[in-house]
């Protein structure tokens, strides 16, 4: 049985070569752009893949291929819910420091 360190290796590996593989069957696809269902950043299309009706950055679907191989999540909503959590507190905590520099 494989170790979670050689599982997380080969995930990055596995995913990285879909960026490549989407590179070199078209190389326009290096200046197309989108907002990742997941982390909502803008991203390179290279490498995305659609889940669900989601279509997640590379660095997104490294995390959800991990997370898959690794049995911590069973669907990419899962994943989408649970960065969501993360992205909500990060603006809560933003709101709060711009209302304590307003008051200052």
């Amino acid at each position: 049985m494989k170790s979670e360190h050689e599982i997380i290796e080969e995930m990055q590996q596995v995913v990285e070569q879909m960026r490549l593989d989407d590179l070199e069957d078209n190389p326009d696809i290096a200046e197309e752009y989108f907002d990742c269902d997941c982390c909502g950043e803008h991203k390179c299309l290279a490498g995305s893949i659609e889940y669900e009706g989601y279509r997640l950055c590379n660095d997104c679907v490294l995390i959800a291929e991990t997370g898959f191989a690794l049995g911590k999540i069973k669907s990419v909503q899962e994943l989408i819910d649970a960065v969501e959590d993360k992205n909500l507190e990060k603006l809560c905590e933003y709101l709060r420091q711009e209302q304590q520099r307003e008051k200052n």
